[in-house]
């Protein structure tokens, strides 16, 4: 549940650089924005996230990732300071690589 009526600051834009901010639905597209924040976002946008979203809608999306979509540094630092222990499998599905020739199973 979003804590406050807001929108996606206009600095954040670059973030969700596939949609239009505006047509981003907080709960719809809560595990999208979660995702792209953490993964991609600095300081002041993980702040902001956390003014929007609960600690707990928060780790419930990295304790469930999203598959390809993950830095595997960033995957992991949020693991962590979530306490959360993904199986390996899960883990690897949900990093995002760019090697050629390479199908993740």
């Amino acid at each position: 549940m979003v804590k406050v009526k807001a929108k996606i600051p206009q600095k954040m834009k670059w973030l969700f650089w596939s949609y239009d901010i505006n047509s981003l639905d907080f709960e719809t597209d809560k595990d999208y924005i979660i995702s792209q924040v953490l993964n991609y976002g600095d300081w002041d946008d993980v702040k902001w996230l956390f003014k929007i979203y609960s600690k707990e809608e928060i780790k419930e999306v990295v304790k469930y990732p999203q598959r390809g979509c993950w830095f595997e540094k960033n995957l992991k630092f949020w693991n962590l300071m979530f306490n959360i222990k993904l199986k390996e499998n899960i883990f690897k599905k949900a990093i995002f690589e760019l090697i050629k020739n390479k199908v993740v199973e």
